[in-house]
Formats: C-alpha cells, structure tokens, sequence
C-alpha cells in the first residue's frame, strides 16, 4: 500500500501569520497609553484645583483687613492678575522644559512650594476656629490700604502662579498639549471657580493636606527622573571649567 506523502500544513491550520498577535499587543499597548493619559488628566484637574484654592485663600487674606468697598476690588484686582500670570507663564512653559536639568530643577522649586503650602497649613490649623486668620484692619488712608493689600496680593501671585505651571509640567512632562490643557484648567478655575473652591477647601480641611502629599510625590518623582539628566549636565559643566 503506497500513501501520499502530503505536507504536514495540508489541511491543518497555520499559525505562520503573526498579525492577530500583533494587533493584540498594539491593542494591550492602546489602553495602557490611555489609561496613562486619564491618570495624568486627573493629576492635573486635581494638582489645578488645590493650588487655584490655596491662591484664592491668599488672596481672601491678603484683603480680609480692608473696609468691604475696598474688598471687593482687591479681590477682583487678585484673581484677574492670577488667571493673567497663569496665561503668560502658559506662554513660556514649553520653552522651559526644552532646557537641559530643567525637570531636576523644577523638582527643587516644586519642594520650595510643598514647604510654603505646609507653612501656610500649619497657620490655618493654628487659626481660631471661627474662620480665617484673624487680621487687624488696616491703617492709613483707603488707597494706602489698599495699595499695600494689592502689593502682597502681586507677590502671592506671581509666586503660585509659578507654583502652579512647575506642578502641571511635572505631571505633563514633554507631553506639549497635557502642558496646555492643565494650564488653561489653571485659567479657568482662577479666573470662574476660585471663590467656590476656596470655600470648600474651608469646609473640609483634609483636603488641602491631601494636595500637600499630591505635590510632594510629584516633587520626589521630578527629583527622581530628572536628577540623571541634571548630573550629566553638572559633569560635563565641570569638565568644561
């Protein structure tokens, strides 16, 4: 009896095609890459409100002595210099994090800004219980009031504005358009929900403190990611002197 000698492969399935392994690895890859991209996006929502927050409460501070007339204006003065900050550093940001060292950098300031939040926490636990941190009223003529309240406001403002892009650029690293977005949340809740989310961090105090250990994760993540770049960096500088 003679049997034909077929090829193994005759009538029995190949696996010779590796596209359907393929596409489920591109698939794997997919969602972990969105699952990632989500993960930053609520990074940032939350690192904008705590910050846009802790801004408002300095603001409210810095005009609390003032008569109510004046109030008014030095708070509208503050939050519209803040979203205006926030929208010029917006502007500079990605050409900041083009600079060599700058996320080992970035991971300093961002430690500066955890030790003034903790400092600013620890006065508001320290604070009477009725409300904010009693302040006498100011003295002198009204515009004199209200210059030096304007004056503290600027410098608060200009400092968590900082605060504020060195936290998102953290979070977005080179991604350019996570950058923009968490800076034009920043915008936008300075500019329409500061005095609500000010009132809720009030309300519940845990939540500032939880914030605080948001940025010093991001901090410690910065200084870890960023310190091999910045030691090349001051190696080579010092081969160079």
């Amino acid at each position: 009896m003679v049997y034909s000698r077929l090829p193994v492969s005759a009538g029995l399935p190949t696996l010779a095609n590796p596209k359907p392994v393929a596409a489920f690895g591109n698939h794997t890859a997919g969602q972990r890459a969105l699952t990632e991209g989500i993960l930053d996006v609520l990074q940032i929502v939350f690192a904008d409100i705590i910050l846009s927050g802790d801004n408002a409460l300095v603001i409210g501070m810095a005009a609390a002595g003032l008569p109510p007339e004046l109030r008014k204006k030095a708070i509208f003065f503050g939050m519209a210099l803040a979203a205006g900050l926030r929208i010029f550093f917006a502007i500079i940001a990605s050409l900041l994090l083009k600079i060599p060292g700058i996320l080992f950098f970035g991971g300093l300031l961002l430690a500066l800004v955890c030790w003034r939040f903790y400092n600013d926490l620890r006065r508001e636990s320290a604070a009477p219980t009725s409300g904010r941190m009693e302040i006498s009223e100011s003295q002198g003529s009204p515009t004199r009031q209200l210059s030096n309240a304007l004056i503290t406001i600027t410098f608060a403002d200009v400092s968590m504005s900082i605060d504020n892009v060195v936290a998102v650029a953290a979070i977005a690293r080179e991604n350019t358009q996570l950058l923009v977005f968490g800076l034009v949340l920043a915008i936008i809740f300075m500019a329409f929900f500061a005095t609500i989310i000010m009132k809720i961090m009030t309300r519940f105090k845990w939540l500032p403190w939880l914030g605080l250990f948001f940025l010093i994760y991001l901090t410690l993540a910065m200084l870890y990611d960023g310190w091999p770049q910045a030691a090349s960096l001051v190696m080579n500088i010092w081969a160079g002197a």
